[in-house]
């Protein structure tokens, strides 16, 4: 009798031990330093919108007369029939005094760019986007110097910045009448060095981009910068103006038209374009692959995420526990859920319709079956080991 006892702790002792083990595995963290107190105070309530024809209609009609643009409409720059180039410090001007070659900027010679490399004259007028040249002033052309001039021989210093070339060329022509007779001048700009935007982020090349006479719009500078790479995002092209954060749609130009994204830079400007890392959105629950799942120029349906994430799983999701989680990031008190029915037969035309926004969450629910039968399966390793002493010992 008291060899029995002893086995029967023995095996109980035995028991606790592998089941210890079994809950256990790997790891384990040591929590007996940790002060936990858990949730205080009464827990909040989220109020749940569910998804239908009705909202369906809503969400589009607010979509629509939301405002497109980010900038104040005076900076959009979009009157660009009365676009002009203003000179500035550093730019390089060529003159033209026509049957006056001893007051004409030279050509076929070259233009240095301050290194070992040169361009010939004709070269540089055949590009309308030419960068800002390095390095010294050309000894062919007029610089503008940090005062803001040029010197023209009968004329003295003339003030060049600020001014068009329209503008110098009026006033030369004007000044060379005591001296020729019928002057005849052209001014044009060999160089656009002074006035420039940055592009950075996700483009192919990126790097500063002269401002020129031929208007510098935000397609021209992706365009310009080699064009986007494959994690790009163009629903969210960064705008950093006057020390200010706008955000331009790029998507909204190319694919609906929508030629108030299409802003035209200013010099100083500097233009980011961003990786998806903000446009995903996160596909939970019982799904047969979890995953995070970017959206496409903009767009996601629940369709999309669920078809993306492999579907629902047959045997353990609840269909009618379909959830968009929204707005936590700006909102985490107070973030938008919203649910869908999937046994409704409009269920799939609505999975369909509705849209998804940056870092929603959709989350599928669980089965109540299925709940139950993963309890029991955790539960019955225990029951079985208690089946097994109770044997021994007996």
């Amino acid at each position: 009798m008291l060899n029995r006892n002893i086995t029967a702790v023995f095996l109980l002792v035995l028991a606790s031990f592998l089941s210890a083990c079994a809950t256990s595995p790997g790891y384990n963290l040591d929590t007996s330093r940790l002060n936990d107190p858990g949730p205080t105070g009464p827990q909040p309530t989220y109020d749940v919108k569910t998804i239908d024809a009705q909202l369906i209609v809503a969400q589009a009609k607010f979509a629509a007369a939301q405002a497109p643009a980010a900038l104040p409409p005076s900076q959009y720059g979009s009157d660009l029939a009365h676009y002009q180039y203003h000179i500035e410090p550093q730019d390089i001007l060529g003159i033209t005094v026509w049957n006056h070659p001893e007051l004409t900027t030279q050509t076929g010679t070259t233009l240095s760019t301050g290194g070992n490399t040169t361009q010939t004259l004709s070269s540089v007028l055949q590009q309308p986007y030419t960068t800002a040249l390095p390095g010294q002033a050309d000894p062919y052309g007029q610089t503008v110097t940090a005062d803001g001039t040029i010197f023209f021989p009968f004329v003295g210093r003339v003030r060049a910045a600020g001014r068009t070339t329209s503008q110098i060329r009026e006033q030369l022509s004007t000044a060379l009448i005591p001296y020729i007779k019928d002057p005849q001048v052209d001014v044009r700009v060999l160089a656009y060095r002074s006035q420039r935007v940055e592009v950075t982020g996700e483009v192919k090349t990126p790097g500063p981009l002269a401002i020129s006479d031929v208007p510098l719009k935000l397609v021209d500078a992706i365009t310009r910068s080699g064009g986007t790479t494959s994690e790009a995002d163009l629903q969210r092209v960064r705008l950093t103006r006057d020390h200010k954060l706008y955000i331009l749609n790029a998507y909204a130009m190319l694919d609906r038209g929508e030629t108030s994204q299409d802003v035209l830079l200013q010099p100083g400007d500097v233009l980011n374009v961003p990786d998806r890392t903000d446009s995903r959105i996160f596909v939970m629950g019982e799904v047969k692959s979890p995953a995070t799942v970017p959206m496409q120029k903009g767009r996601l349906t629940i369709a999309d995420a669920l078809t993306s994430a492999g579907g629902i799983l047959d045997t353990d999701a609840n269909p009618r526990q379909i959830f968009v989680m929204r707005g936590m990031r700006d909102n985490p008190t107070s973030p938008e859920i919203f649910r869908l029915d999937m046994t409704q037969p409009d269920s799939v035309m609505l999975t369909s319709q509705f849209q998804l926004k940056p870092l929603d969450v959709v989350y599928v629910g669980t089965a109540a079956s299925t709940t139950f039968n993963r309890l029991i399966q955790q539960v019955l390793p225990t029951l079985q080991s208690v089946f097994f002493l109770k044997e021994l010992v007996n």
